[in-house]
């Protein structure tokens, strides 16, 4: 069952609650991007719960999809909220996604760059993030970037 599409037979375009999980991987002080098709901008693999799925299951799994890489020894980076998580798309619908943010340093298997989602993927520096960073993960980059403590609380 696709829990988004079935709940928007019933609630239209009107925003639906959802949960988002995403993997901040970090390899020599670098954050892993993936430059989205979708919306040509960069952020960090992840995606919306499934029904029964735990949080570190979501991560994992997205991570997995997008990236090609099966991530390890995940530890809470930070859960935010807020105006910042609204979001309406080009068809109309609009969501508000918690967002639980995961950082690991351990993965295994190999990139691959292009998928459904993705043109590439591609490692920065602190201080060579790309200008057009997807706005909705925009503050949790950021609060890598700067150095702050986990776990955050937005």
């Amino acid at each position: 069952m696709n829990y988004i599409k079935e709940m928007r037979r019933y609630i239209g375009h009107e925003t639906l609650l959802t949960v988002g999980c995403g993997i901040i991987i970090e390899e020599n002080d670098q954050i892993l991007l993936q430059h989205r098709t979708d919306e040509d901008n960069w952020c960090i693999p992840g995606g919306l719960m499934e029904i029964a799925e735990t949080f570190e299951e979501t991560a994992k799994r997205e991570a997995f999809e997008e990236t090609g890489l099966r991530v390890m020894n995940l530890h809470l980076f930070g859960i935010y909220s807020g105006e910042k998580c609204f979001v309406q798309y080009p068809n109309g619908d609009k969501v508000f996604s918690v967002q639980i943010i995961f950082k690991a340093t351990h993965y295994t298997g190999e990139l691959k760059q292009k998928g459904n989602e993705s043109r590439e993927h591609r490692f920065f520096r602190k201080t060579e993030l790309p200008s057009n960073l997807n706005p909705r993960q925009k503050p949790f980059i950021k609060d890598w970037a700067e150095g702050r403590k986990y776990p955050i609380i937005k």
